[in-house]
């Protein structure tokens, strides 16, 4: 059999397009990766033996070497996030420390990393594009931040560090989702079903039939709610009767911290081989090692940011929870003393008392087709590009997965994505992200050509339910126009070097101004306008709700600044100041934390570190506090359109490209602070982030 035999056999192995997903099972994972991994190594022999210290003599192998490497490896993990199964795990688990292995190996290679240095200080430097150099500059400090200075015993001992952490994260994130998955409560009363929105009775029906339970109806039950989020958000906000909640409540903040799910040791060993992996490199702390490539300068300058947003935030939270207090006690003597798991319940009292409007009132009129409509039409108005459903024009790994086209004005394609919408816990994690199935770049196949981006948009928004379509919350769809500003960013590149093509080498803490700065628009009264109709009836939302929707834009708004400023600040100081052994647990830093970033302390036993997936799983570690850093350039770019005229559209447009063309476009081939004043023509200020929060008194006093 030859080799391209075996090759086209196993469907993981295919290294390019997009990846046949119905064929790729979990039992050709192991081959493939074997297979794969000792062609690579061979090739990473032939290229180490032969390098030369020009782009084509280095970079363009090297890219073609780890382009089927990251192909292969981003199908696995993809179907790890949305279809997870115990095959796939095992599968997952086998070939991981050979991944990490052979990334290691390729992170350490002196003569790839003597080329790229000489190629830094050769004549042909000055004859590189900018996106190049970035990309060259990015490899000799990857390499260094890889070991590949370590020799011996600290190159052994750094690489098994990676090892073990690789698996710890991989680990973290199942134990979340089986801790998620084995929590529930059936209901099988009205009594206990008392409060909840028909959206929910709905879906809690849903799954206590797909839970076994065949007759279980709307009406008669029994209903089952779970940790999840379309359920437990809405039961947390909506039900009556308190005793549940708590139940629920102390579930939710306990999962994953004991029993065989336990994530505690998993923390305490993350945290102690980071700060030995900072050592390892010459960094006094994990933090400092993860700055080095981000693009706030230095630990201190994090923390002054965090400082001026906890200042302007913490009275105004004060304030909230007094409010929501007296909200509370005005209905009835038990509720003098407000506990967590009622501050949601009266919160949403409160908002539909305030405002006279109940978050699922507007459900009807966000069916997902009509949202999808409303976003299109938006980025067609910003950015010139169509977008345009091509289902059936690619595999999908469920039946409910939807793939787009994007074109540019002249209707050429620019670039596609999937979209994977709802809700699955059985297989899918929780939370919404945005992954990339292909770079764009350059290829050279005979003649020059572009292939063209794919991306991947995963929500967890509430499912079709008893015929209806997914109507979605306004949260929902703020979530979906995040996810879709990650997509653009991704999409929308004219960097023809997947190095710095989309997302790839844009400094972390740069990443979340798309997404952020997409989020502004779902307020905005045409892009609202155009997709709030009722599913029903196509009638659009009456305007008195788009004002008391503009009005509790900010309610609350202190609580919530500050819960980002808390989760930024316990990552920062486990990462920073930390040292396991010391008198305190990881679980002990978050609630001194707590004294100054939280209004209502933690109980004694919430263990949410043992859920907080972003720092253990996902790559936020000590870059938590990116979100607050991206949030005040996604605001000080939206209030570039604001300065323009949100209603003059020939302003709109013109911001709009200028905003295509420089945040959209240049990727990672510009610093993100050159792009941001490139598109701003100066530096980032608070000062619109505070105005959007309605905290601006708060920061001049």
């Amino acid at each position: 059999m030859s080799a391209s035999t075996i090759i086209s056999d196993n469907p993981l192995l295919q290294g390019t397009g997009l990846p046949p997903f119905a064929e790729i099972k979990p039992e050709r994972v192991v081959p493939a990766f074997n297979q794969l991994l000792a062609e690579l190594d061979r090739q990473l022999a032939t290229l180490e033996a032969s390098v030369q210290p020009t782009w084509s003599g280095l970079v363009e192998p090297l890219d073609n070497l780890t382009e089927r490497l990251t192909w292969s490896w981003g199908v696995v993990n993809h179907l790890m996030g949305v279809k997870n199964s115990p095959e796939l795990r095992e599968a997952h688990e086998i070939v991981q420390p050979l991944v990490v292995q052979f990334i290691n190996k390729l992170g350490q290679s002196q003569p790839i990393y003597n080329a790229f240095k000489a190629l830094r200080s050769s004549d042909s430097w000055a004859t590189l594009e900018l996106a190049q150099q970035r990309i060259v500059e990015a490899a000799i400090r990857d390499a260094e931040l890889s070991g590949v200075g370590l020799k011996g015993e600290a190159r052994e001992r750094f690489n098994a560090i990676q090892m073990e952490l690789a698996e710890l994260s991989t680990k973290f994130s199942n134990h979340v989702l089986d801790a998620t998955k084995a929590f529930s409560l059936t209901l099988t009363t009205k009594a206990e079903i008392d409060g909840l929105p028909p959206s929910l009775v709905s879906l809690a029906a849903q799954a206590a039939r797909a839970a076994k339970e065949e007759n279980a109806t709307p009406e008669k039950g029994p209903w089952r709610i779970t940790l999840d989020f379309p359920s437990y958000g809405p039961f947390m906000q909506h039900s009556t009767r308190r005793d549940l909640r708590e139940k629920l409540y102390k579930a939710h903040i306990t999962r994953a911290s004991s029993g065989d799910l336990d994530n505690n040791p998993l923390i305490v060993r993350m945290l102690e081989l980071r700060q030995e992996l900072a050592d390892i490199l010459g960094f006094k702390s994990f933090a400092e090692l993860s700055l080095a490539s981000k693009m706030a300068p230095n630990v201190e300058a994090v923390e002054a940011l965090l400082e001026e947003l906890r200042q302007a935030s913490y009275d105004a939270a004060v304030k909230d929870l007094k409010e929501l207090q007296a909200f509370a006690a005005s209905h009835g003597e038990e509720y003098q003393d407000l506990k967590h798991w009622d501050i949601s319940f009266w919160a949403e009292r409160q908002r539909e008392a305030k405002f006279a409007f109940t978050a699922e009132e507007l459900r009807p009129y966000f069916p997902l087709p009509q949202v999808l409509d409303g976003l299109f039409g938006l980025v067609k108005r910003l950015f010139g590009v169509t977008v345009t459903p091509t289902d059936g024009k690619a595999p999908v790994w469920h039946e409910d997965v939807r793939y787009f086209q994007i074109a540019d004005e002249t209707g050429s394609p620019i670039a596609y994505f999937y979209l994977d919408p709802y809700s699955r816990p059985a297989e899918k994690r929780g939370g919404a992200w945005m992954d990339v199935c292909i770079n764009r770049a350059k290829t050279e196949n005979g003649a020059t050509a572009i292939r063209l981006p794919v991306a991947y948009l995963i929500c967890n928004q509430t499912p079709p339910v008893d015929g209806k379509p997914s109507l979605m919350t306004f949260y929902e769809v703020e979530t979906l126009f995040h996810e879709f500003g990650h997509g653009l960013h991704h999409m929308l590149t004219k960097v023809d070097y997947a190095g710095a093509a989309g997302i790839n080498n844009v400094e972390w803490d740069a990443v979340e101004l798309p997404s952020q700065f997409m989020e502004n628009w779902c307020y905005e009264r045409p892009t609202f306008f155009g997709m709030a109709k009722h599913y029903e009836t196509g009638e659009a939302l009456p305007e008195h709700y788009y004002q008391k929707l503009l009005a509790a834009r900010n309610y609350r708004s202190g609580t919530a600044m500050l819960r980002q400023i808390h989760l930024s600040s316990i990552d920062l100081e486990l990462h920073y100041r930390y040292r396991s052994g010391s008198n305190e647990t990881p679980a002990d830093v978050g609630h001194r934390i707590a004294k100054t970033s939280t209004i209502l302390p933690p109980l004694p036993e919430d263990s949410f570190l043992c859920s907080f997936g972003h720092i253990f799983e996902g790559g936020y570690a000590a870059g938590y506090y990116s979100y607050k850093w991206a949030e005040v350039l996604s605001a000080d770019a939206f209030a570039a359109f604001e300065e323009a005229g949100l209603e003059n559209e020939e302003a709109i447009k013109a911001t709009g490209r200028r905003y295509r063309d420089t945040v959209l476009a240049l990727g990672g081939g510009k610093h993100p602070m050159e792009v941001f004043k490139t598109f701003r023509g100066r530096e980032p200020s608070t000062i619109a982030l505070l105005r959007h929060n309605g905290l601006v008194s708060a920061a001049a006093n």
